[in-house]
């Protein structure tokens, strides 16, 4: 790789554009299917509601004669393949087979035709709320410690002056502390409640308490982020509110919808931890109604305004030309028609100063109901619609003079003095109303006037109106009082410290890992998660800091959002990702990368390490690019290979090959079109990585093969659980007791055990056969249909806590994958309890065994026989079996040991990374 240093700027530049406007692409992307899985659901929730009105129940038979006719069932499925499905079961399980096997799927079919069933079985809703109820657990503000400090502003952004001063400037002051902080409108509900999983505190500005919002507060208090409420103006108080006189000029309906706003904000405000007010009086009026904690943070000067200011300044001449130079103009920004009371105030003295001094006009900005009096000035009267910010700072600036009346009210002290600092940083002198904030400021007659009656509006007109030299100082020393006291950097230092802070320094260890794997506890499915739990578990022991990516099924009221909890002492964070995702979508994942781009941009780990991350998507190893950290795989299986993730086709056979041949792979998927494209990308991700680990060496010799470097490949073999207490010894005479585990799959050899068996004559046997379904509510194995001499008895997957009462009920587990598995962690258990064990091999599942010491091996594809022979062999001689105790048990590699040798080779990268 080229030095950085050495690359032209221009070229830098154009990598930047380059991987931002990829990085845009991805997340435009990920938008989209989000929008697409929500219309998804949405259509999916009508279909559901359709399916159960009553007359689509009773067009059934209609339908269900329309469906066979054309040689299907009503359930969607062809007639001739359930037949044939038929006649398959009975061959192999007779009638009973049939019975358990195929009536309870016709069953369930009907159902869905129904609209009594589809795929949200019982016993799947119901495991889905288990996990739900698991991971929307409340949690530890502790675990914020490793965030990045953040702040997420939820804001009503539809008032644009307001979000401006509230919203905005409060997002350019924080930041300038050196906070993140993301602005979300109040509405985007889903957006919001994914947000919320990063961030480290809420403020809320003038939301209301609907119920859409309080779903956001309940995520808050799980999440256990601090929140404040923050408001300009007084909504709060009904008491207060009618009496403002702005509202006698709106329409019936407006005041009702103004009033009945009220309450909920009120609810919003005391819903928060404390508050946050524009002025003094707005502050105590919040401590009235209830909020303890309230601070005031005042609306200022920002960056936007100084920089307009500055440039309307430098071209002051030139703005002015088109002036009469007679002309001395009053500007007032209206904004909306609820200032038409407050233009009453000082109506009578701004037409009273306009009779005396013909010079003086009046422009009007925005939406304002003149009253009876300026009809005899009106043709100096001059109306300008409303215009954005820019536009508004230069109309303002072409002002002699400003005005600022407001009607005496609380309402109005609650205001803030904001349009006396518009006009002050522009040296435009005001005239204000002495409401509680102008008369903070205003120092009447040296950087302002204030005026009560009409005759001191008409005085404070005609005095600066008569003199342009006064019209100067008075501008002059109002730009000084503004940006002393109300310059960004002395806000930021005066008024947001005290109630935000600098962002705290994080106590970070000195190695910070992130995990990731396609499940997590509470969805706990798979070696390879297995693995990666113990691993964040023993990694927080030895004092490294750890967080944890990984997927969710969709949770009620999310809609496709990201979800944080607390598992195995550690931060997760979770993305949903459908567990019938298609193979090629599954491959890389814009949805799941920008979420785990954030997770990145939050925790910032020092490095990455993988497990599973099918469906989550190679797209993740992007993102570590992107951010600049390193990552490491551990290559639990043959996925980065192979398109087939255990290398076994679609006959259920074991593929041999070594070095991938692609053309091999396309004559076994001969309408996958998607396999180049494929290779590269897993090569890509392969290649970036800074190391690459697997369980065992017959698997690192699989990637050896597939010309990966061999001083990047390490082996780190998995560890596994030792027994807590001792075996039970097994009792002279009994039957021998064997164990399979790897469920009704033919791929671990399901059905290469059923076959052995029932070709073994010997009856003093018993065979306990795992369903690992039934923990799902899903009964796979049938072990009333096998035809054998000895018992077979079904019984569901262990546990860790049921783990060592599962091995003391058997004598000798059955392994025989029809693959090479990368390492075989139940082999390891078993061996480690002293339970013999016959495995096929080769494969990682082989390495652990010396035959006729501590197990037996047969060839993968050898067929039923060379098991069969094997189990009379073990039958004839189970005596061995009394007092048997594995010799090789120090050799196997504990969970411990397996995270020592993680935790250095980490290390090693990330030491690497740093001296660079």
């Amino acid at each position: 790789m080229n030095d950085p240093e050495k690359i032209p700027a221009d070229e830098k530049e154009e990598l930047a554009a380059l991987v931002e406007s990829y990085r845009a692409g991805s997340a435009l992307q990920g938008l989209r299917e989000a929008e697409l899985r929500q219309r998804f659901a949405e259509t999916e929730a009508l279909l559901t509601a359709q399916q159960q009105t009553l007359s689509w129940k009773i067009t059934f038979p209609l339908r269900a004669v329309r469906h066979i006719s054309r040689g299907y069932l009503p359930s969607g499925h062809k007639i001739s393949d359930v037949r044939a499905k038929i006649q398959d079961v009975y061959r192999k399980d007779g009638a009973r087979g049939v019975l358990h096997k195929i009536t309870p799927h016709l069953q369930r079919s009907a159902q869905s035709f129904l609209g009594r069933g589809g795929r949200n079985t019982a016993p799947k809703a119901e495991t889905i709320s288990q996990v739900a109820d698991r991971i929307l657990l409340p949690v530890k503000q502790d675990v914020l410690q490793g965030f990045r400090p953040s702040f997420l502003i939820i804001a009503e952004l539809s008032l644009r002056q307001c979000a401006k001063y509230r919203v905005w400037q409060k997002k350019e002051e924080l930041e300038a502390l050196g906070w993140h902080v993301a602005v979300f409108d109040w509405r985007k509900n889903q957006e919001i409640l994914s947000a919320l999983q990063s961030c480290t505190n809420v403020i809320f500005y003038r939301v209301p308490a609907f119920e859409a919002v309080l779903s956001l507060f309940a995520e808050v208090k799980r999440l256990n982020l601090p929140s404040w409420w923050d408001v300009d103006d007084l909504i709060f108080s009904e008491e207060h509110y009618k009496n403002n006189k702005n509202l006698d000029h709106l329409t019936q309906h407006e005041r009702l919808v103004v009033m009945n706003g009220v309450s909920l904000y009120r609810n919003c405000m005391k819903a928060c931890d404390q508050a946050i007010a524009s002025t003094r009086v707005l502050a105590q009026l919040m401590r009235e109604a209830g909020v303890e904690r309230v601070s005031v943070i005042e609306n200022a000067l920002d960056r936007q305004t100084l920089d307009i200011a500055d440039q309307l300044r430098a071209e002051r001449e030139t703005l002015k030309q088109s002036r009469h130079k007679e002309e001395v103009r009053i500007v007032y920004g209206s904004g909306t028609k609820t200032h038409d009371a407050d233009f009453r105030v000082a109506a009578a003295g701004i037409v009273g100063a306009m009779q005396v001094d013909p010079r003086l006009t009046l422009h009007i900005m925005g939406d304002l109901t003149l009253p009876p009096e300026c009809d005899a000035v009106k043709d100096r009267i001059f109306r300008h619609t409303g215009r954005d910010y820019i536009a508004y700072m230069r109309f303002l600036f072409d002002a002699d003079i400003t005005i600022a009346p407001l009607d005496s009210s609380v309402f109005n002290d609650c205001k803030s003095n904001i349009k006396f600092l518009e006009a002050a940083v522009l040296e435009v002198p005001a005239v204000c109303s002495p409401s509680d904030t102008f008369a903070q400021v205003v120092r009447h007659g040296q950087n302002g006037f204030l005026a009560s009656t009409p005759a001191e509006w008409s005085a404070s007109l005609l005095a600066l109106a008569g003199d342009a030299a006064l019209r100067g100082q008075i501008g002059q020393a109002a730009r000084q009082y503004a940006l002393e006291h109300y310059h960004p950097v002395n806000v930021v230092k005066d008024q947001v410290v005290p109630v935000f802070g600098y962002p705290p320094v994080q106590a970070r260890t000195d190695l910070s890992v992130m995990a990731v794997n396609i499940y997590f506890d509470p969805r706990s499915f798979g070696g390879a998660t297995f693995i990666a739990e113990q691993m964040v578990k023993h990694l927080r022991v030895r004092d490294i800091t750890v967080s944890v990516f990984t997927s969710c099924p969709d949770l009620a009221g999310r809609e496709g959002g990201v979800v944080r909890y607390q598992a195995a002492g550690s931060p997760v964070m979770s993305v949903p990702v459908p567990d019938d995702f298609e193979k090629i979508a599954g491959l890389d994942n814009p949805h799941a990368t920008e979420a785990f781009r954030y997770w990145l941009q939050t925790m910032k780990p020092d490095i990455v390490h993988f497990h599973a991350i099918q469906r989550l998507g190679v797209g993740l190893t992007r993102a570590c690019v992107e951010e600049g950290v390193p990552y490491v795989i551990t290559l639990h299986d043959s996925w980065w290979l192979c398109d087939r993730q255990f290398m076994v086709t679609e006959k259920g056979q074991f593929c041999f090959q070594e070095k991938i041949d692609l053309q091999v792979c396309q004559n076994c998927e001969i309408e996958a079109s998607h396999l180049q494209s494929r290779a590269a990308l897993m090569r890509s991700a392969l290649d970036s990585a800074a190391l690459l680990l697997t369980p065992g060496e017959t698997h690192r010799q699989l990637f050896l093969a597939n010309g990966i470097a061999a001083d990047k490949v390490v082996v780190n073999p998995n560890g596994f659980t030792w027994p807590e207490q001792p075996r039970t010894p097994r009792k002279k005479g009994t039957a021998l007791r064997f164990g399979y585990v790897g469920g009704a799959e033919d791929l671990k050899g399901y059905a290469l055990i059923r076959q052995a068996f029932e070709q073994i004559n010997m009856s003093d046997w018993v065979l306990y056969v795992v369903d690992n379904k039934l923990s799902l509510g899903i009964q796979s194995v049938y072990a009333e249909t096998w035809k054998v001499k000895g018992l077979v008895v079904t019984v569901p997957s262990y546990t860790q806590t049921t783990m060592d009462a599962f091995y003391d009920s058997i004598d000798v587990l059955l392994f025989p994958s029809q693959c090479k598995e990368s390492y075989g962690l139940s082999v390891r258990e078993a061996l480690a309890r002293d339970v013999w064990v016959v495995t096929t091999t080769p494969g990682g599942q082989a390495e652990a065994i010396t035959e006729g010491e501590n197990g037996n091996m047969i060839p993968i594809g050898a067929g039923p026989e060379a098991l069969a022979a094997v189990v009379r062999e073990l039958l004839n001689t189970s005596e061995r079996f009394d007092d048997y105790t594995n010799p090789f048990k120090d050799d196997l590699v504990t969970f411990e040991q397996q995270a020592h040798q993680l935790e250095a080779l980490l290390r090693q990268v990330v030491m690497g990374i740093r001296r660079q």
